[in-house]
């Protein structure tokens, strides 16, 4: 007689019956993840609503044309808004999610089962992606019903849109990952990694114009996947004539692809070097 029993969507088995692999794991691990999430009303609210608040709060305030541009300010926040939702939905929910996991000892509980680890990952996986998604969307749908943002007109663009989301949000979420075993307790861990979050977003064109930044903290700025995700969405749905507001006058996708690239690639290195399974005070 066969018998299987499930602990936290991985399947154990007793007799014969063959054990699915890390994708079909994955797949149910990512429902599983996704449950949770929108269970949780407020958490629900609070993470779609937060971008878009910000939105109409900037978009309102500063809504004069740009000189030179071709542009108002109020459409320069809207693909820099879904940029730093693209990080929210993965830098920032991984990296505080994944720190209390470990505090509560819900990492060590899954480590012992015959789940594998490559499984817990692609769950996490499955929830940026769906929920990165719903918050381009949602921002996307703002902007274009309001503040006059054109959906792309040709395939490239769209293209370049494609890219420019797989690589932002794999680098953003490994990032997430990686930053999740600094926290040294669940209830620092939104201290933690709120604070760089915030940092960035004002060094790298989310809540302030490109063209007044300094160019020292633009230079910081460059060092981290968020300014390039700004400024290539930026190419993706404003006109040519906008990129005269960059630092360098073009919107340089081949850069972009070049830095998303290369943290996707350093932000795995940086997970398979720092992620643990026990809290440090578990040895």
């Amino acid at each position: 007689m066969t018998t299987t029993t499930t602990v936290a969507g991985a399947r154990t088995r007793t007799s014969g019956e063959r054990l699915p692999g890390a994708w079909g794991l994955g797949l149910r691990r990512g429902g599983l993840e996704l449950t949770q999430f929108f269970r949780q009303r407020d958490q629900v609210v609070f993470t779609f609503a937060f971008p878009v608040v910000f939105l109409f709060l900037f978009a309102s305030i500063f809504k004069d044309d740009v000189r030179g541009a071709g542009v108002n300010a109020s459409q320069l926040y809207v693909p820099a808004m879904m940029a730093a939702g693209i990080m929210s939905t993965s830098f920032q929910s991984l990296g505080i999610s994944i720190a209390i996991e470990r505090d509560e000892k819900v990492l060590r509980r899954l480590r012992g089962t015959p789940m594998p680890p490559a499984a817990y990952f692609l769950g996490k996986i499955w929830l940026v992606l769906v929920t990165g998604l719903a918050e381009t969307a949602i921002l996307l749908l703002v902007g274009t019903t309001f503040y006059d943002v054109d959906l792309p007109s040709s395939a490239v663009k769209w293209l370049d849109f494609g890219w420019i989301f797989v690589l932002g949000l794999t680098a953003c979420a490994l990032l997430g990952i990686a930053v999740s075993s600094v926290p040294k307790s669940g209830k620092s861990a939104t201290s933690v990694v709120v604070l760089p979050f915030l940092v960035l977003q004002f060094i790298s064109g989310v809540y302030i114009s490109i063209d007044t930044i300094p160019d020292w903290m633009l230079n910081i700025g460059a060092l981290f996947p968020l300014k390039w995700m700004c400024q290539g969405l930026r190419g993706v749905f404003l006109p040519s004539s906008a990129q005269v507001l960059e630092q360098a006058g073009s919107w340089e996708f081949g850069k972009v692809a070049l830095v998303l690239g290369a943290w996707c690639v350093g932000g795995l290195v940086l997970c398979l070097l720092t992620f643990r399974w026990k809290n440090r005070r578990d040895g």
